[in-house]
């Protein structure tokens, strides 16, 4: 079974035993407007928690993806840099950024779950 969690720059994470599949929520991609450009992390990369993973601009400004978890870079997903615009289309499902095989999964217990991350999110936009 999967379990979805989310960080406070607003990525949505689903871990899959020691795959972790990592996107930008709903809300990120309402905030953004249309997305026109997408840049990941290189497959085979380690990058830890907090870092950058990636690069999304649109029409209104440029926003890094950071990574809510440590471990190595095991896909990305190139529909996404071949056609942005798929993010606004689907931001929690389809398009997905990249999967991380995790170093530590205990670091998932730092993030909220969707009814913490919803409040969170209508406080910051308010």
């Amino acid at each position: 079974m999967s379990e979805v969690k989310f960080s406070k720059e607003h990525e949505w994470i689903k871990l899959e035993g020691e795959v972790a599949t990592i996107g930008i929520t709903k809300h990120a991609t309402e905030m953004l407007g249309d997305i026109v450009f997408a840049e990941l992390p290189e497959k085979g990369s380690k990058i830890e928690k907090d870092g950058t993973a990636g690069v999304v601009e649109s029409t209104k400004a440029a926003s890094d993806v950071y990574t809510p978890l440590s471990g190595e870079v095991i896909d990305t997903n190139q529909k996404i840099v071949d056609d942005p615009a798929k993010i606004n289309e689907d931001p929690e499902d389809t398009a997905w950024f990249f999967k991380l095989k995790l170093k530590d999964k205990s670091e998932m217990d730092t993030l909220m779950n969707k009814e913490e991350y919803d409040k969170f999110a209508k406080e910051s936009s308010s």
